[in-house]
């Protein structure tokens, strides 16, 4: 959301808000070519692929687990969808600080955005609406959310775009000859993602996490509101109970704030329906009721090298001008990354691992975001096939209101509340059953089409509509 409009919003080159009171004729002159400046369509259909999938894995992902996040270790389809958004983000902030006349400036509307993001963030994901399934809303404050989806685009937006803003002497140079030219000329963004890296490292790995208590928060459980305890005393593990994550988490925000539902409760030391939901097993560990916050604060520190990335493959595309050098920057770096993550968990050095963002997730993630890129960029803007993609590129333009309307529930909640004689006798149900589950004769094949058809499609459509008439919801 780096306009934040360019995050999860609406990304392109003319819409950079950072301009002199007073410019000089060469800044006008500048000013006016970049007007000129072709969009660069492919990363709007990046952002709405990525909103897109968020869509599909969060209403399709119950009854399809292999695209629903894994339940630990292991890297689902679900798993790559915040490392987009960030590798995204990090991207929109080379572009949009392209040119910073004005530092104090800058650094204001970076503040003023991120305090934006974590309203909103509170606000869908604190537990104030609990839409489109409960028609009740309102949050006890013993009980809030602190940490969300984003809460961690706003926190690594601020850190990479303050950084941007404080190094960019590169604003003004051109790239020296050299294959690692580019690599020196931002020098210190690589700096502070080695410090990223080692803070992250030091303490997942050094920290001593002692036992625990909680008590079940989970109302249908037998042992609901009682206190459990979770043994143990160990340092550097990364299995559920012990990790350095929930440990900081559970000092820094208590553990009341932290999310009641994580995806270990469909392991299979906690229920034998794994990897679907289901009820948890008579002798499941104590962990198994516990909450985990998979955006919490040491992983949210990892986050923040997906950003990095993000804003090294926006600076290729500043800087570099045709498009075979360009690729070149874009897919070996991608296929290098690939690589070595998958490496680190195959070896079992490093564990791929969404809740705790371990380093060969970053690298795995991040290099995925680069080779899908780079085939967006091939397709819409080497070979000209953008129509192909005009509803992803519709939801990229307007993804802040369809993340909201759309993977946070808030329009179906909004439908849901209009229903004929019971809670669950309304439009939604009503098509989601006859429309698409009856006429497949498959629960599991009805909900996918009906999630690609009716809601995907539906907020490719509207986007579009609103698009026509330059209507965007930016941040």
């Amino acid at each position: 959301m780096a306009d934040i409009k360019e995050d999860i919003g609406h990304a392109q080159h003319q819409h950079l808000n950072l301009t002199v009171e007073a410019p000089k004729m060469e800044e006008k002159e500048e000013e006016r070519e970049q007007m000129k400046t072709k969009r660069v369509a492919s990363l709007d259909i990046f952002r709405g692929l990525t909103v897109a999938l968020m869509i599909l894995v969060d209403d399709a992902g119950g009854e399809w687990p292999m695209i629903g996040h894994a339940p630990w270790n292991g890297c689902n389809l679900a798993d790559f969808v915040m490392p987009f958004f960030l590798f995204i983000v990090g991207m929109a902030i080379a572009l949009a600080f392209k040119r910073i006349p004005d530092r104090l400036k800058a650094i204001s509307k970076v503040i003023l955005r991120t305090l934006k993001l974590l309203f909103w963030g509170l606000l869908l994901q604190g537990g104030f609406s609990h839409a489109p399934d409960k028609l009740t809303y309102g949050v006890d404050m013993k009980m809030i959310r602190w940490c969300g989806i984003l809460q961690r685009i706003a926190l690594a937006y601020l850190v990479v775009a303050l950084i941007e803003i404080l190094t960019r002497n590169a604003q003004a140079k051109r790239l020296s000859p050299g294959r690692f030219s580019i690599f020196k000329l931002y020098f210190w963004h690589w700096v502070a993602g080695a410090c990223v890296l080692i803070v992250y490292l030091a303490t997942l790995y050094g920290t001593h996490v002692p036992d625990w208590q909680f008590t079940v928060q989970i109302t249908d459980s037998a042992d609901f509101g009682k206190k459990l305890t979770v043994t143990c005393n160990v340092r550097g593990k990364l299995d559920p109970p012990c990790n350095a994550v929930g440990y900081v988490d559970r000092e820094v925000l208590g553990i009341n704030h932290m999310y009641p539902h994580p995806a270990w409760q469909r392991s299979k030391a906690c229920t034998k329906n794994s990897p679907h939901e289901g009820p948890f097993q008579s002798d499941a560990p104590p962990w198994c009721y516990a909450p985990f916050e998979p955006e919490g604060i040491l992983s949210s520190v990892s986050a923040i090298l997906s950003t990095i990335i993000g804003v090294h493959f926006g600076h290729v595309l500043v800087h570099m001008k045709d498009h075979s050098t360009r690729l070149r920057h874009w897919i070996v770096p991608g296929l290098a990354l690939l690589i070595l993550g998958i490496i680190l968990h195959f070896t079992n050095a490093i564990p791929l691992n969404k809740q705790l963002y371990t380093f060969s997730y970053v690298c795995v993630t991040s290099g995925a975001a680069a080779l899908a890129f780079s085939i967006f960029y091939i397709l819409v803007d080497i070979l000209n096939l953008r129509y192909m993609f005009l509803p992803l590129e519709w939801i990229g333009m307007n993804a802040m209101l369809v993340y909201v309307m759309a993977a946070e529930g808030i329009f179906a909640g909004f439908i849901n509340g209009w229903y004929y004689d019971n809670p669950h006798n309304t439009l939604i149900y009503w098509i989601q059953k006859h429309i698409f589950i009856n006429v497949w004769h498959s629960r599991k094949v009805g909900i996918l089409l009906y999630v690609i058809f009716a809601e995907i499609l539906f907020w490719g459509i509207v986007p579009g509509l609103l698009h026509r008439f330059r209507i965007y919801w930016k941040l």
